[in-house]
């Protein structure tokens, strides 16, 4: 695709340039005109009458004169010249093929959106996967363990490159070989978190990054909800990893619900307190899931698995030393353990017992946390 080249661009990327034209006043005036060209042609008195803000009658008028300082082709210049830099930059409008068609579906769709990377790969069968920005270690590694897994059944991985379980979960899909989206909160040129500009460099070079802000907008708190609901819209369902009871992820996964896509819930720990956003959800009827067959299932998904990419369950449940070892694990759990309640649990002596954790450890079967020692989840484990 080459959007400067696509007759239809000029006309959506102006209306989407207005100034002080909302999203929710553009899709209005788009269902009384039928087209962005249509709109960027009425007179004031008639766009005054659809309730088009003063400063936005007055830029589109100033447009329509091509009047040289006109705010609108400033900014569609600026737009076009940014998706001529590079051959993996994109804007996508509405009625363009790579148009994502389930994002149609929901309340607001973007008018358009900015992509770096394959933008085919917006019509992918999706997951979400939202969480804390503050995980436990479990929580990530549950996220990076189940992004991988989501991508070997066949679904690509799509989160908020946020910080914590987000990032986690780009992680895991990149780090499998499958491809991921990030959408954005930000102008495709503002990466946020700056801690994850690299991050968001690989996701360009083998996934996609994908926002509806306009070049140059930093992040703004309202920006998160809004691209959220970008989240769930490209997906065929939520999962949530970790989340507090007051989490932005809730709200992804009310946008979920609201746009009828599923909602799936890793439960957690009693004594975990984001755990407690996945008991809520899993208590008002979200799927609860211990594997990402789980998902498949629900979802119905009848999908190849690449063999190439498929770990080898015998060689992921391997032990170094036979018995003890999966004593030791078994009596472990998924919740950090103090050396010694450890000690306590196995019966073993702290000698024997360390030993044992030093190999578990160079398996990478356990790590030492500032709380104690705990098991590395795998969902091969639990399915």
């Amino acid at each position: 695709m080459e959007p400067q080249k696509d007759d239809q661009l000029g006309p959506w990327l102006a209306l989407f340039c207005v100034p002080k034209l909302s999203l929710r006043c553009s899709l209005a005036l788009l269902k009384n005109f039928k087209t962005p060209a249509a709109v960027l042609s009425a007179n004031s008195s008639k766009l005054k009458e659809c309730g088009v803000s003063p400063e936005a009658r007055k830029a589109i008028h100033e447009y329509q004169n091509q009047c040289a300082a006109n705010i609108i082709a400033q900014r569609v210049s600026q737009s076009l010249n940014w998706c001529q830099q590079a051959e993996d930059h994109h804007i996508i409008h509405f009625e363009h093929d790579d148009y994502p068609v389930a994002l149609k579906e929901i309340a607001q769709p973007p008018l358009l959106l900015f992509v770096m990377g394959e933008p085919g790969l917006l019509n992918r069968p999706q997951l979400a996967m939202v969480g804390s920005r503050s995980p436990s270690f479990d929580g990530k590694q549950l996220a990076k363990n189940f992004a991988a897994e989501i991508g070997h059944l066949g679904l690509m991985v799509t989160s908020g490159l946020a910080i914590g379980i987000d990032g986690e979960s780009h992680r895991g899909a990149l780090d499998a070989g499958f491809p991921t989206v990030a959408v954005m909160a930000t102008g495709i040129d503002q990466i946020y978190p700056k801690q994850h500009v690299a991050l968001a460099q690989q996701i360009r070079q083998r996934g996609a990054l994908v926002t509806e802000f306009p070049l140059g907008q930093g992040p703004r708190a309202h920006s998160f909800p809004q691209r959220n609901r970008i989240i769930s819209g490209l997906s065929l369902g939520v999962l949530v990893v970790e989340a507090a009871i007051k989490s932005g992820s809730l709200i992804t996964a009310r946008y979920a619900l609201e746009q009828n896509r599923e909602v799936f819930a890793i439960p957690g720990s009693i004594h975990n307190p984001l755990a407690r956003g996945c008991h809520r959800l899993i208590r008002d009827g979200a799927k609860l899931v211990e594997c990402g067959q789980d998902i498949s299932d629900e979802l119905s998904l009848q999908l190849t698995l690449p063999l190439e990419n498929v770990a080898d369950p015998v060689a992921e449940q391997s032990y170094p030393e036979g018995a003890v070892y999966r004593q030791v694990l078994e009596k472990m759990g998924f919740d950090p353990v103090p050396m010694d309640a450890l000690v306590e649990r196995t019966e073993l002596m702290v000698t024997e017992l360390s030993a044992v954790l030093t190999q578990l450890t160079l398996q990478g079967k356990v790590e030492h946390t500032e709380r104690g020692f705990v098991r590395v989840f795998t969902p091969e484990a639990n399915c």
